[in-house]
């Protein structure tokens, strides 16, 4: 898709077409987000910040109004789109981990989604999951009041996205269905990373592992259909979950990857083992220059290494890259899913592009490759702008899979 906005910057525009995206859930209007991104200066990262708190206090205002006025459904939508906006918000500025702006925007998203799940039917409830020596924050959503047992999708988000933005990523779309969803951050996910500093970890298996199990406590929660969904980095990490994890009874990749490893040595111009030899070395001057030019000259790259260094824990672009390099299904990891999997693939992917084919690959469960086209607007990662498409296809698929299992 051609960008309706920021031609000159990819990064700003992709940014741009995932909260337009989010129009589909709930999570934005197209005015508001055409105005605010009329006043933001590309490339600039404390203007694409102050129009977008901007607009969300705006928004929010304007629930919290309706709230008072006792017009519930409005107050919802507009905490809806104000949460979305917060998010954005703060998205471009973890280049400094101690800017204030940073929590001010996240904690007012995580604020205004709280009131918004409150007014839905059934309410949407926060929940803590037990994690180790704390807990992961998360959502569950009931179809209805009945209390009835229903398949399950848990689901997280990836590199960068919230716990609150898989409302519109997948959760919205599920409860439409007939789904009980158990949406969660795990580490290195906003609300673990902003609220007790944990970093992200390879070993997803040892995260999910305890979703599952709070699933499992739940009335609500049919186990004997329990799917697994993972965005854009997620569709790493699910299947990273499910490889080890056999409560899993079908695992959804949106999109799929296999490797990131791959994507954090393409940019050297080295043979992959001596790259990371080079990305793992105590000090490497040279590969640092190199890395930290490549931050300058392309936006895309500086945005994710400085939210890499941020999510990840480590001080320099080079720790970044060298952290990623775990991040693989690589050596039989993929070829123990044994569950019925989907990888869905953006035909234009600006991250991943040609990871899901290569998961696909190494599948040997029942497998399914699901390919977005330019021609149906949903080429883009994770299929952003086009999600009403997406999870139908995504459901359709999910539906027939649990009904031969049941």
């Amino acid at each position: 898709m051609k960008p309706l906005f920021f031609p000159d910057n990819p990064s700003f525009w992709y940014e741009t077409l995932r909260i337009l995206g989010h129009i589909t859930y709930g999570g934005a209007d197209f005015g508001e987000v055409a105005v605010t991104s009329q006043r933001i200066t590309s490339g600039d990262y404390d203007s694409w910040h102050d129009e977008w708190l901007a607009t969300a206090d705006r928004v929010a205002d304007e629930g919290k109004a309706a709230l008072k006025g006792g017009h519930r459904i409005s107050a919802r939508d507009a905490f809806l789109r104000a949460s979305n906006y917060y998010r954005a918000a703060e998205f471009f500025l973890h280049g400094d981990a101690a800017d204030p702006r940073i929590r001010h925007a996240y904690d007012l998203s995580v604020a205004s989604f709280r009131q918004a799940a409150t007014l839905f039917t059934p309410a949407v409830e926060p929940v803590e999951i037990p994690y180790e020596d704390t807990v992961l924050p998360g959502y569950l959503y009931r179809a209805d009041d009945s209390g009835a047992a229903r398949p399950t999708v848990v689901m997280h988000n990836g590199f960068d996205g919230t716990v609150e933005e898989m409302h519109f990523f997948g959760a919205a779309a599920a409860v439409e269905r007939g789904y009980t969803v158990l949406a969660f951050d795990g580490p290195g996910q906003p609300g673990t990373r902003h609220s007790q500093g944990l970093m992200f970890r390879p070993d997803w298996e040892n995260v999910v592992g305890p979703v599952i199990d709070y699933a499992l406590t739940r009335p609500e929660v049919d186990p004997s259909g329990i799917a697994l969904l993972g965005v854009s980095m997620g569709g790493q990490l699910a299947p990273r979950a499910a490889a080890f994890d056999q409560r899993v009874a079908a695992l959804i990749c949106l999109d799929g990857v296999y490797d990131l490893g791959e994507i954090a040595t393409s940019g050297v111009p080295l043979p992959r083992p001596e790259a990371e030899r080079r990305l793992r070395a105590e000090h490497d001057p040279e590969l640092d220059a190199m890395m930290e030019a490549a931050m300058a000259a392309g936006p895309m790259l500086r945005w994710a290494i400085e939210h890499g260094m941020f999510a990840m824990g480590v001080g320099t672009p080079r720790a970044f890259g060298a952290a990623y390099l775990d991040y693989h299904l690589r050596g039989g990891i993929a070829e123990k899913i044994t569950c019925p999997t989907l990888v869905c693939a953006g035909a234009d992917d600006g991250f991943f592009k040609g990871q899901p084919d290569l998961l696909h690959e190494h599948l040997t469960c029942p497998k399914t490759l699901l390919t977005f086209t330019a021609e149906q607007g949903a080429d883009a990662h994770c299929q952003s702008g086009a999600q009403r498409l997406a999870f139908a296809r995504v459901y359709d698929w999910l539906d027939d899979v649990l009904a031969k299992t049941a």
